[in-house]
């Protein structure tokens, strides 16, 4: 089947929804159609001229990338200028350009998990609540004939998940009653006569990012033509967020011995590191790109070191102060793990959606060069 830009993005918002991109930020699609084709998808940290040029040599559908490529207001589209000239040769070979920014940073399965996995952390936690997600508890009443097609439309809709497990819902029977009234066309019972029926209370939770769309699908299978359905607000923590993750290695490592792994885990030529490099550490918080915006709260996490890029000197001065360290593995070294992983989820679920289309990761030569 062939694949449009709509089904590739919706993919990419089912694992990094657009609501967990920081507001600053300018996520989602920035050229192109939600009609146009996608059977040959590349995937880029950056979106510069030599990746352009690739997808034309390649006769790609689509880029998507990580670092958005319209990230401020455009006022004006000079061709003479670089950042013109990319657009307007994008736009006349009809690729699509999607960017999965600081949602895919903060993504249950995003960019930060993946690094913090990468680099040997055990028992991962967000690090900062950037955005939760609330619980409510949805309740609808069902006649016995429906309660079946109910559950299963609003489980569909992405309600009913405890931890790991889905479709989770419970139900009592009892008895409803309702009249009729003049200008009704009720599914059970005739005008002006009181009913009793046979129903089930059924109930389940759902994220709030989930709420809409599982009372649409509820009322949608729902046979009565007035539904009575109650939304509870719970105390219960719902999914945290956030831009970073904290965790623990198995065991102790010294300062020197974690900065070359992280090196050789990313596949590095050289790395920064700040602090006592014979100091043994553990407790690792990772932030990729620029991180450094956490160093402050980091003493309260209990943190030995942070690993992420961008540390600028006075920075590092204030990781020194608070007995942080620090291991810069570089912007780039930090993120550009996820073109792998996004090719490797795409193809893993068009495959599961019969569609047929290539995905190509792109590497971008490093900005610095070691001499």
């Amino acid at each position: 089947m062939q694949a449009r830009v709509r089904n590739i993005k919706d993919i990419m918002e089912q694992h990094f929804p657009l609501h967990l991109a920081e507001k600053w930020d300018n996520a989602g699609l920035q050229i192109g159609s939600l009609n146009g084709n996608a059977a040959k998808v590349m995937v880029a940290l950056d979106l510069d001229e030599t990746v352009a040029q690739k997808a034309y040599e390649e006769n790609a559908d689509m880029i998507i990338t990580h670092h958005p490529l319209i990230f401020k207001p455009v006022k004006k589209i000079n061709f003479d200028t670089p950042a013109g000239k990319l657009l307007r040769d994008l736009i006349k070979a009809d690729i699509s350009v999607y960017s999965a920014h600081t949602n895919l940073d903060a993504g249950e399965r995003g960019l930060n998990q993946l690094l913090a996995e990468m680099l040997g952390l055990q028992n991962i936690k967000p690090l900062e609540k950037s955005w939760e997600d609330s619980l409510y508890k949805l309740v609808v009443f069902v006649p016995v004939s429906h309660v079946d097609k109910v559950r299963e439309a609003i489980n569909d809709a992405g309600a009913g998940y405890i931890g790991k497990y889905s479709d989770c819902s419970y139900r009592v029977q009892g008895t409803g009653t309702f009249r009729p009234e003049e200008g009704t066309n009720p599914f059970i019972g005739e005008k002006g006569v009181l009913e009793e029926v046979d129903e089930f209370r059924l109930e389940t939770v759902v994220y709030e990012h989930d709420l809409d769309q599982a009372i649409q699908a509820m009322i949608k299978a729902h046979p009565y033509e007035e539904v009575a359905y109650d939304i509870y607000s719970l105390k219960n923590q719902g999914k945290i967020y956030s831009l970073g993750r904290k965790g623990k290695l198995a065991s102790s490592l010294t300062l020197r011995e974690y900065a070359q792994e992280v090196k050789k885990c990313l596949g590095l030529e050289s790395i920064r590191v700040v602090g006592n490099l014979d100091s043994k550490v553990r407790n690792i918080a990772v932030v990729s790109g620029a991180g450094a915006s956490f160093i402050g709260n980091l003493q309260r996490h209990k943190v030995d070191v942070l690993v992420t890029g961008d540390v600028k000197y006075h920075e590092a001065r204030d990781a020194e102060a608070l007995g942080i360290a620090i291991i810069d593995a570089g912007h780039q070294g930090t993120e550009e793990i996820m073109v792998n992983h996004l090719c490797e989820l795409l193809k893993h679920e068009c495959q599961i959606r019969g569609y047929e289309t290539q995905f190509i990761p792109v590497y971008m030569t490093p900005c610095f060069q070691q001499i």
